[in-house]
């Protein structure tokens, strides 16, 4: 029989109430003829209030207990949905992690999947189980200890099981219904987009859109699983319904600029007169790295009489520690420089589209619909499909709708 992975996020999951809807959802496709795998998260806000008790508890906890506790949370949701199904009429069972069993690192908190055994739900399933309910962001590592895969975890659960199962897509059921051009919160006239390809979903959910996790993008692209994200509080479950994000050669035609992405809590730091030699850089980001900062954008200036500026963006609540690990770095000799300058408030507003591979002039027209609102650009980095630049976190959405309106988006489908 055909599979079917179904992914039921935090707010879709949120009650009794949503959960018996969520369960609706999946009662239809296994009376398609599907066999369903349901992946759930726990309820809205429940993983904030377990993270919240381990906190109280201990400030340098056994990271083995954070994922016991931290866990539990998608265990009471697989349950509860198992049994709304149950009460349907639908042949369901709850799987947590180490059940399947889910095989990942044991680097508790931050686990990576490493595989998938199917013998154990293929045999319930030829036993005449209908759906597999399990418990997402979790797995079990090699010391037999309860893993968990970091947030958004479940949706990586959710694509990890649709390669492995060989799935015929994976729904991403959220409470938003699609993939839109931008922020509808920040542009009305947003569109959503019927088809995104992996590689422009990938740069959107790096660069700030929170609707897919970056792993999960990054599973579905190299395992070819066709994602579909949909709303859990609309009826229509067609393939009519949402946002297919799958290969490019599945899109008709290609939009120049397919989204307008933001990050909002950025920060800009610059290393001021750095000496200008070779390994420098790896002697600047190499602490950066060790002390856990997320370098983004990096520029180096010219350099003059032997030495230059460097300058780089990461989030804002890094800082500090970033400050630290250079000011570490000077006073042990590795690098020297004259200051250490931080901007805390910009933010950075990105276009996304695979249409800029063979169109050119793309650049031009952004940096010119942003002079025209008199948003001065701090910094700018491009790749093949997008270009991102740091602006004033004040004229964070000006930019944004701005951008949005040049590329005239709200016309895109």
């Amino acid at each position: 029989m055909p599979r079917l992975v179904m992914k039921f996020g935090g707010t879709s999951v949120a009650d009794l109430e949503r959960i018996t809807n969520a369960a609706k959802k999946v009662k239809q496709e296994a009376e398609q003829g599907f066999e369903v795998i349901v992946i759930v998260s726990a309820m809205s806000g429940k993983t904030n209030e377990l993270v919240g008790w381990v906190d109280q508890t201990s400030t340098f906890y056994d990271a083995r207990e954070y994922d016991a506790v931290v866990s539990s949370g998608e265990n009471i949701t697989a349950g509860l949905m198992a049994l709304t199904l149950q009460e349907m009429g639908v042949m369901a069972r709850s799987w947590q992690g180490w059940q399947v069993p889910l095989k990942t690192t044991s680097a508790h908190g931050a686990a990576r999947i490493e595989e998938i055994p199917t013998h154990n739900l293929d045999e319930k399933f030829g036993e005449g189980m209908q759906v597999a309910v399990v418990a997402g962001f979790q797995g079990i590592g090699a010391d037999g200890r309860i893993t968990t895969l970091g947030r958004g975890g479940s949706d990586t659960t959710a694509v990890a099981f649709a390669a492995a199962f060989e799935a015929e897509r994976c729904d991403i059921y959220t409470d938003v219904d699609g993939i839109y051009t931008t922020d509808p919160r920040i542009v009305a006239e947003a569109s959503k987009l019927s088809k995104i390809s992996y590689e422009e979903m990938l740069e959107l959910a790096s660069l700030g859109a929170k609707v897919l996790q970056t792993r999960s993008v990054e599973l579905a692209m190299r395992y070819h699983v066709t994602l579909r994200v949909l709303s859990s509080f609309e009826d229509d479950i067609s393939m009519a319904a949402g946002t297919l994000v799958c290969d490019e050669e599945e899109i008709m035609e290609n939009n120049v600029v397919n989204g307008v992405a933001y990050s909002r809590d950025e920060a800009k730091m610059t290393l001021v007169s750095v000496a200008d030699r070779p390994g420098i850089a790896a002697a600047i980001f190499g602490p950066l790295s060790e002390a856990g900062i997320n370098v983004d954008m990096i520029v180096q200036n010219i350099s003059e009489e032997g030495r230059t500026d460097m300058t780089f963006s990461c989030p804002t609540d890094q800082v500090a520690r970033a400050e630290k690990a250079l000011n570490g770095a000077k006073d042990s000799g590795e690098i020297n420089f004259h200051g250490l300058v931080s901007d805390k408030y910009v933010s950075k507003v990105s276009v996304v589209g695979i249409g800029m591979r063979s169109h050119v002039g793309v650049a031009k027209q952004m940096f010119e619909a942003l002079s025209r609102e008199g948003v001065n650009i701090k910094v700018i980095t491009t790749s093949e499909i997008k270009i991102s630049v740091l602006v004033d976190r004040k004229y964070m959405e000006l930019a944004v709708r701005a951008l949005h309106d040049e590329f005239e988006l709200e016309h895109a489908a």
